[in-house]
C-alpha cells in the first residue's frame, strides 16, 4: 500500500495497495532485460516502471513477480480478459481443504493484532476450503517490517506476491513501520484493511480495477496491462467498476473490507 502526500506535507490523499521491498533492493528499470518484459507483458502486467527487486521484479507500482510467476504458464480452460471485475492470477492455492498459518515477526502489537483482524475476516467467510491460523513462528505466510520514509510523493505501506506454480500462497507480507506510514498511533482497522488486501494477493488476487488504476486512485486512465495469461475473469462478479472491492488499486484511508461481490469470487475460488 502507497500513501501520496501533496506537496511533500502530510496531507493524504489516497492509498495505494502496494507489493514492494526495501529501497536499497530495488533498482532502475535499465536494470531490467528486454527478455524480463516480454515475460512482464506475457503474463499480462504492465512494463512501465518496472524494477529489480531481491526477489523478483516490482510490477505495477505494488507486484512482486517472482521467476516463478514470469516462466509458468497457466493450463486454466478458462481464460477470460479481465476489465475491471474481480479477478486471479494464472496461480492460485492448491491442495484444498487447506489452513494456511501466518506468522508476525517483530512488529509492534497494533500489527500483530490487525494481523489476527485480517484472519478472522477470512475465516467468517462461510463456505469456504481455505483457512488461516495465526502461529507464534514460520508461518507459511510470515509478515514483517522494514522502515521507509516518503520518496517521490508516496510512501509505501505494505507489500506481498502471489502464489507459486506448485500452489503455495506468497510467503511474506512487509508492513512499513515508519511514522509516515500510519502514524505515530496506528489505526488497527486501518491497518488490519491492508494486511487483508496483502493476503489477497499471496492467494491469487489481483487488483478489482486492474483495467483502469484511475479509478480507484484519481488521476489519468492508467491501464495496468492487456491481460494475456495473467488476468482471469472469476464468474459472478460485475463487469463494471466495483467501488467496495478490498482489491482495489487505492485505498482512501477507511477500513475496507469484503464487499459482497468479493465474498462471490472468493467463494469461487475456495
Amino acid at each position: 500500500m502507497k500513501k501520496i502526500f501533496n506537496l511533500s506535507l502530510l496531507i493524504f490523499s489516497a492509498s495505494f495497495l502496494l507489493i514492494s521491498c526495501k529501497r536499497e533492493n530495488i533498482a532502475p528499470q535499465s536494470d531490467v532485460s528486454q527478455t524480463v518484459l516480454n515475460q512482464i507483458a506475457a503474463q499480462g502486467f504492465s512494463t512501465d516502471n518496472v524494477k529489480k527487486v531481491n526477489n523478483g521484479y516490482l510490477v505495477e507500482g505494488d507486484i512482486i513477480l517472482t521467476n516463478d510467476n514470469l516462466t509458468h504458464s497457466s493450463s486454466s480452460p478458462n481464460l477470460l480478459i479481465a476489465n475491471e471485475e474481480q479477478y486471479r492470477t494464472t496461480n492460485l492455492v492448491k491442495n484444498l481443504p487447506r489452513t494456511i498459518t501466518v506468522s508476525v515477526t517483530n512488529l509492534p502489537t497494533v500489527y500483530s493484532n490487525a494481523t489476527d483482524a485480517a484472519i478472522a475476516r477470512y475465516n467468517a467467510l462461510p463456505g469456504t476450503t481455505l483457512h488461516f491460523q495465526r502461529v507464534a513462528s514460520n508461518g507459511n505466510i510470515n509478515i514483517v517490517g522494514f522502515n521507509q520514509g516518503p520518496s517521490g510523493g508516496y510512501i509505501t505501506l505494505g507489500s506481498s506476491g502471489f502464489p507459486t506454480s506448485s500452489g503455495n500462497p506468497y510467503n511474506e507480507i512487509q508492513l512499513n513501520t515508519n511514522a509516515q506510514a500510519y502514524g505515530t498511533n496506528p489505526d488497527q482497522g486501518y491497518v488490519t484493511s491492508v494486511i487483508q488486501h496483502e493476503m489477497g494477493h499471496c492467494i491469487g488476487f489481483r487488483h478489482t480495477d486492474y483495467m483502469n488504476r484511475a479509478f480507484s486512485c484519481g488521476g489519468r486512465h492508467q491501464n495496468e496491462g492487456s491481460a494475456g495469461v495473467g488476468a482471469i475473469l472469476i464468474p459472478g462478479t460485475p463487469s463494471k467498476p466495483d467501488a467496495g472491492s478490498f482489491m482495489l488499486s487505492c485505498s482512501d484511508g477507511s477500513d475496507r473490507t469484503f464487499n459482497a461481490n468479493d465474498k462471490i469470487a472468493m467463494a469461487y475460488l475456495y
